[in-house]
């Protein structure tokens, strides 16, 4: 019998990827990476670097959308995955208690704050919100959620109810009850808090998209709010934990004390899944409040022994490092060194964010020719000017970012915590390019912009098709 050698197949094969999803997967997100110029080949990943097959470096500023905060293929997590694999310890069980899972909850409560006291684990972020929706609910005895607009939860239907952005809830029918509040007004929070029917309210204290943070007072007040009328309050740290924005939980920096935390991302130190939901002791044994209800809620893979041994081996890197405190120090060096460049763009906005979590955000120009280019490109979609910055930086600078979202004119940039000032440098240089031929009127920035908007409004004509097909 033959052994499988998965070296060989990918020293074979590596290269067939935009074939094997166009054709088994996903053809619809490969003809989006192949119209942006995103179809790369990675073959190789270090730290906050890409390699391509042909060789050439790229500076990753995204980090697989905030999972590699200690950088890529960490020596010292990878370690840990090969010892455990190597110790032969028996995994998922079921009908026992997980050595290592015990391990990482003692460690997650140890490194939280003290009202935080027990943690359920599962395999992503989106798990995570789920079972804190869940855990509301049990914990109340009320149906309903609240939460934010442009609030992002997760994907799957219990996620997507409380879901602020409405391009991902659409076509997937009723979701759970909840009511959505403008960001910022406590007014509007508290007229729906004070019918006393909402199991939780759900905040991010960065908001992912776009990268926004309330006015000051704001989360204070809500978590004033919450308490008077009963509702929990629940912070979704999937992205912003473990550092992401220069603290340990994002939640720290406005004093807070969240009733339920859902994390996850960054866990795993970007090898194997993991999540976790951390809550009040009481809230968790309003779930669990009986023996025939021991399994009430659970998951196969949640206490998996290489998803918690990872977990434990991240958060012994990101400690021994200093790293929460570096993601602090080089955020801010990257916000202040980008926002140096507004005297000189006209379009540059700002750069805002906390810690390694940024956003960049464009603005319409003064200047006659350039309005009326960026009339043009934001008639066929609003989002089209960031995409036309995110593609040149990949493309002649060799850095992954990302648009932030599907509208409006920011980017959004997750780098790993070990970036180092001289990626900081060339990043900001790389930028500078970049809006520098934005100012060229006619010029190569905005002929990809007609190329753009001509992609656009091909996507607008199918999504007509497709609604009128649907009547």
């Amino acid at each position: 019998m033959s052994s499988f050698d998965i070296k060989k197949i990918v020293a074979e094969r590596l290269g067939e990827n935009y074939e094997l999803h166009e054709k088994y997967i996903n053809p619809t997100l490969v003809r989006v990476f192949r119209t942006i110029g995103f179809d790369r080949v990675y073959a190789k990943a270090k730290g906050q670097y890409l390699w391509d097959k042909q060789g050439n470096r790229y500076l990753d500023m995204l980090s697989g959308f905030g999972v590699f905060s200690i950088g890529r293929n960490h020596p010292q997590v990878a370690q840990v995955i090969r010892d455990v694999i190597e110790l032969d310890l028996p995994n998922m069980v079921q009908m026992d208690c997980a050595f290592l899972a015990g391990l990482l909850a003692e460690k997650l409560v140890k490194i939280s704050p003290s009202h935080l006291e027990a943690v359920f684990f599962c395999n992503s972020g989106t798990e995570a919100v789920e079972a804190s929706l869940k855990f509301a609910r049990a914990a109340t005895g009320r149906d309903k959620f609240v939460y934010l607009n442009h609030g992002w939860h997760g994907l799957t239907l219990g996620s997507l109810s409380i879901m602020g952005n409405d391009e991902f809830r659409e076509g997937f029918g009723t979701l759970l009850e909840g009511e959505r509040v403008p960001y910022g007004d406590l007014d509007a929070l508290e007229r729906v808090l004070s019918k006393k029917d909402c199991a939780c309210f759900a905040v991010e204290c960065v908001q992912g998209k776009g990268v926004w943070m309330p006015p000051d007072g704001y989360f204070q007040g809500a978590q004033e709010l919450c308490r008077k009328y009963g509702t929990l309050f629940f912070c979704d740290e999937v992205q912003t934990g473990y550092g992401r924005t220069g603290k340990m939980f994002a939640f720290q920096h406005w004093g807070l004390e969240p009733d339920i935390v859902s994390t996850s991302k960054a866990l795993s130190g970007g090898y194997v899944p993991v999540g976790a939901m951390l809550t009040r002791r009481w809230i968790y044994q309003k779930l669990f409040n009986r023996m025939d209800r021991c399994w009430v809620h659970s998951t196969t893979f949640g206490r998996n022994n290489l998803g918690v041994a990872c977990g434990l081996a991240m958060l012994h890197v990101l400690e021994e490092g200093n790293l929460v405190e570096r993601s602090a120090v080089q955020g801010q060096k990257l916000i202040d060194a980008i926002n140096a460049l507004k005297a000189k763009h006209e379009v540059l906005l700002e750069a805002r964010g906390k810690g390694c979590m940024i956003g960049i955000e464009f603005q319409e120009p003064k200047s006659l020719k350039l309005k009326m280019a960026w009339k043009m490109v934001h008639a066929a979609h609003d989002g089209l000017f960031a995409q036309m910055v995110v593609m040149p930086l990949l493309d002649k600078h060799h850095i992954l970012t990302q648009v932030s979202g599907s509208h409006g004119d920011i980017i959004r940039i997750l780098p790993p915590f070990v970036i180092t000032d001289e990626d900081i440098q060339y990043f900001v240089n790389a930028l500078d390019d970049v809006l520098t031929e934005c100012h060229k009127l006619p010029g190569p920035m905005w002929d990809m912009g007609t190329n753009l908007v001509k992609a656009a409004l091909r996507n607008r004509s199918e999504k007509a098709a497709t609604t009128n097909a649907a009547k």
